[in-house]
């Protein structure tokens, strides 16, 4: 929303039809550049919206509503994500030991540096933190996050910074991690999901989830509710990004890890976590457990 208002503001003013058309190509390209992300498209609809609900306005006029309509969607993604840290607590409180710290696990970053203020799958640690917890009653493990990485140089640079315990560890090591028992509970984000409850997040997320049920650990998706696609019916229905092979043969587009004519080009960004290894599906409005399109529907997430 914010990529659009500023990019708004170099478009021209002599009239809507010129300013539109340009409007239009920025939004198509913003939109090729996440095809798994269904609420990049949410935020995109409702910057169109601004546009087309106030043709008659001058340019100028509406290039200042677009910016207003990017804080109001800031402002409600506070909110939240907020409410998702809020029931996410629950969860955290329910587990807790006295005078031991709660493992806690989480893949990717959907933090503060994803969203606005508190994130989605950190947000029950930061409300965790507002609700008086010290950083050492917790220790959050972060999955490195291959091939690029957002676990060890973002959720874990975002949650020591905050003061949290955070150690981070190869995607590979988690199966070994759950086994031991230090974990008590999985938090992660997802990009889109489908009306079964089948969630799309970061490449790793379906392999964790599979672990965390043969280990007893439970696994909760935080979900806003503009990342229901009530067009989508399950899983096999969610487009994945494919990524550039170099992410995998070199390091940083550097350093080259594997011979040159070693294929890579199998390289998605994001795997579809099946929903019956899915413990709950953490929305603003609630905790949505199996069957999910039902519970969806009472929270008045989907039409009936």
């Amino acid at each position: 929303a914010y990529s659009m208002a500023v990019l708004a503001q170099r478009m021209p003013e002599q009239n809507f039809e010129t300013f539109y058309n340009e409007f239009l190509c920025a939004e198509e390209e913003l939109a090729a550049s996440r095809p798994t992300a269904v609420n990049l498209f949410w935020a995109l609809h409702r910057m169109d919206e601004v546009c087309n609900t106030n043709r008659e306005q001058q340019v100028a006029e509406i290039k200042r509503l677009l910016f207003a309509e990017a804080e109001a969607i800031r402002e409600e993604d506070v909110q939240i994500s907020r409410n998702i840290g809020e029931i996410g607590f629950q969860l955290l409180e329910e587990r807790k030991q006295e005078g031991e710290e709660l493992g806690i696990l989480t893949h990717c970053n959907a933090g503060t540096l994803a969203t606005a203020k508190y994130g989605t799958a950190t947000a029950p640690m930061y409300i965790a933190l507002e609700h008086g917890w010290q950083g050492r009653d917790m220790h959050v493990y972060c999955d490195e996050t291959r091939p690029l990485l957002q676990g060890a140089r973002l959720t874990s640079f975002e949650l020591v910074n905050a003061g949290i315990t955070t150690s981070v560890q190869c995607d590979n090591m988690a199966a070994l991690l759950l086994k031991t028992g230090r974990v008590k509970i999985i938090f992660v984000g997802c990009d889109r999901v489908a009306t079964n409850g089948d969630a799309a997040n970061k490449i790793g997320t379906s392999g964790l989830a599979i672990l965390a049920r043969h280990y007893g650990v439970p696994f909760y998706v935080c979900a806003p509710s503009s990342t229901i696609d009530p067009k989508v019916e399950t899983g096999e229905g969610i487009p994945i990004e494919m990524r550039d092979p170099e992410e995998i043969k070199s390091m940083w587009y550097r350093k080259d890890m594997v011979p040159e004519e070693v294929d890579a080009s199998f390289n998605p960004a994001f795997d579809v976590t099946d929903h019956s290894l899915i413990t709950g599906i953490i929305t603003e409005k609630g905790l949505c457990t199996a069957p999910y399109r039902e519970a969806f529907q009472k929270l008045g997430l989907l039409s009936s």
